[in-house]
């Protein structure tokens, strides 16, 4: 498996979970008419940008996790 299967792979996954939660984020906001004629635009917008930096938002979700973690063991 070379890297860019592995950045292609993670940019795609990113990218669809991003523009599915980015267009249900349009419909609540804007309502059903706007949300769902015109949301996709900016959600594929977002969806792209948020897939080319997937791994900086792999690494902020691990550093958030561990952070997390510390502080509940910290709690105990």
């Amino acid at each position: 498996m070379e890297e860019s299967e592995v950045y292609y792979g993670g940019f795609t996954i990113t990218a669809i979970i991003t523009f599915i939660v980015s267009w249900i984020y349009c419909i609540v906001s804007y309502g059903y008419l706007l949300g769902v004629g015109l949301g996709w635009l900016p959600s594929l917008i977002v969806a792209f940008v948020a897939g080319l930096i997937w791994p900086l938002i792999a690494l902020a979700l691990i550093i958030g996790v561990l952070v997390v973690a510390f502080f509940l063991y910290k709690g105990m």
